[in-house]
């Protein structure tokens, strides 16, 4: 699946002015000098999530990281311009109902949005909803649990509010995976757990993407975008202040820093080496590769100078 959004501004006073303005066939203005006083979480966005691709998404608290992530499968629509989905306007409510079943949208702290008696149910609230038959509601509860590291005959009766906080996070998971999106959604995935959990879940975020799935996540970790994403875009006061691959990003660190946010820290220092004359064949960096080139740069080590390919965090 292909989401375009095609200049796309979005007012949350203007959805409010349109719930009243139900039925009414009248134009809404997007013109900033008629509606000075209203806030506009995006403001004329244009870009394309690419089948198969994996789409990072960075900003400053407040840029429109969030906004910009729900209108991917009509969860709310554009006050100006359009999303689509394979040329197909998410406005349309036959559409935006399609969608919502092919991109799966996980908020930030899913587990809090676990509600039903057992794990089984959780997972198989989606499918049933979709009207599949109990049959293939199973085998979408079982094979979901299993992507995520669990096992339906081990958890799938027990309590989710029983688990510990890492699992309830991935039997949440498991109920996006359940409904087999073309598209998984993700808003800041690893927030707010412990080193080794969230290494767990970024690899299990890879695993999706290598299994041909499309990911788009948000996240404030440059670290992590670099080492995951083919592009990223940076959102700044609701508008596309850069979108490129991660080394392209990367490459203007005072740039990112004048909007709150901060290259990599190997890739910083890489840049910092580089302005002292120190030479350094790669265009992104992580800690591994940096540390081998400057190795291979000294005479201390094979290194791995060989490899001008912009590649880094990525291979």
């Amino acid at each position: 699946m292909r989401l375009a959004f095609e200049q796309v501004s979005y007012s949350y006073a203007g959805a409010a002015s349109r719930k009243k303005k139900a039925g009414k066939k009248e134009k809404r203005q997007a013109d900033w000098g008629n509606a000075p006083g209203e806030v506009w979480a995006l403001r004329n966005v244009s870009l394309t999530v690419e089948p198969g691709e994996f789409l990072g998404v960075a900003g400053h608290t407040g840029s429109g990281k969030s906004t910009l992530i729900q209108h991917m499968n009509g969860l709310v629509h554009p006050t100006e311009g359009r999303v689509t989905a394979d040329g197909a306007d998410l406005v349309d409510k036959d559409v935006a109902v399609s969608v919502r079943q092919r991109v799966g949208l996980v908020f930030q702290y899913p587990e809090n949005q676990l509600f039903a008696n057992t794990v089984y149910d959780d997972v198989a609230y989606g499918p049933r909803n979709m009207k599949l038959p109990e049959d293939e509601v199973d085998r979408r509860v079982r094979e979901a649990l299993l992507l995520v590291g669990l096992d339906a005959d081990e958890i799938g009766e027990r309590s989710p509010f029983d688990l510990s906080g890492g699992q309830q996070r991935r039997v949440a998971f498991a109920g996006v995976l359940a409904m087999e999106p073309e598209v998984l959604v993700l808003d800041e995935p690893v927030a707010g757990l412990d080193p080794l959990s969230r290494a767990d879940f970024l690899a299990l975020i890879a695993s999706f993407h290598a299994s041909g799935m499309t990911v788009v996540m948000v996240s404030h970790s440059m670290e992590d975008l670099a080492a995951l994403a083919d592009r990223i875009l940076v959102l700044s006061e609701g508008r596309v202040f850069a979108l490129g691959t991660p080394a392209e990003v990367f490459a203007d660190a005072a740039a990112l820093k004048a909007v709150g946010l901060a290259a990599p820290a190997p890739q910083t220092f890489a840049s910092a080496l580089r302005e002292a004359g120190f030479p350094l064949p790669r265009a992104l960096y992580d800690e591994a590769t940096l540390a081998a080139d400057i190795a291979a740069a000294l005479g201390c080590g094979d290194g791995a100078a060989s490899a001008p390919d912009g590649g880094g965090g990525r291979g």
